[in-house]
């Protein structure tokens, strides 16, 4: 006999619920995300120099990432809402490739992990960097989104990369 995965999200009957996690000690959770946004050749150099015709892109990109953060368990319907005691975006260019890479680190002490939070902050900062600098070049990309590290709760620390 074939043994069912337990799908926590899923009742008995098949249906979704939100997992209560009521019973669980709280304990510190950090998740790390990272991504990519992918800039053609052509300006790259320009969106380097930061000479973006809307501004402090990454600035714009680095707010709107920690309120993505914030934000998640209203956007992923099963997501419990998180007190969060850190979010931090690093933005990082490796001309060689044309990319900009963003990395998320967020932080809570709390009874489930970061990880969609992280997840969520990298993917409305490259939103932001695609919304900003999209008068430059329609052929912008973003890549790549991922959880990277996670530590806390019963499945410990865990690295990807």
């Amino acid at each position: 006999m074939e043994k069912k995965a337990n799908f926590t999200h899923l009742r008995e009957d098949g249906s979704l619920h939100m997992v209560d996690v009521g019973a669980k000690v709280p304990t510190e959770r950090v998740a790390i995300a990272k991504g990519e946004v992918v800039f053609p050749q052509e300006i790259f150099a320009q969106v380097q120099s930061g000479n973006v015709p809307k501004g402090d892109f990454l600035a714009c990109a680095r707010v709107a990432g920690i309120l993505g953060a914030k934000k998640t368990a209203e956007l992923i319907p099963l997501c419990h809402p998180l007190s969060l005691s850190q979010v931090q975006i690093d933005f990082q260019f490796i001309p060689e490739r044309s990319v900009l890479e963003i990395t998320a680190e967020v932080k809570t002490v709390a009874q489930t992990g970061v990880e969609m939070e992280a997840l969520t902050a990298v993917a409305l900062s490259a939103l932001t960097i695609y919304d900003m600098c999209k008068a430059l070049h329609k052929g912008i990309k973003i890549n790549n989104i991922r959880l990277v590290y996670k530590r806390g709760g019963k499945s410990g620390e865990i690295t990807l990369e």
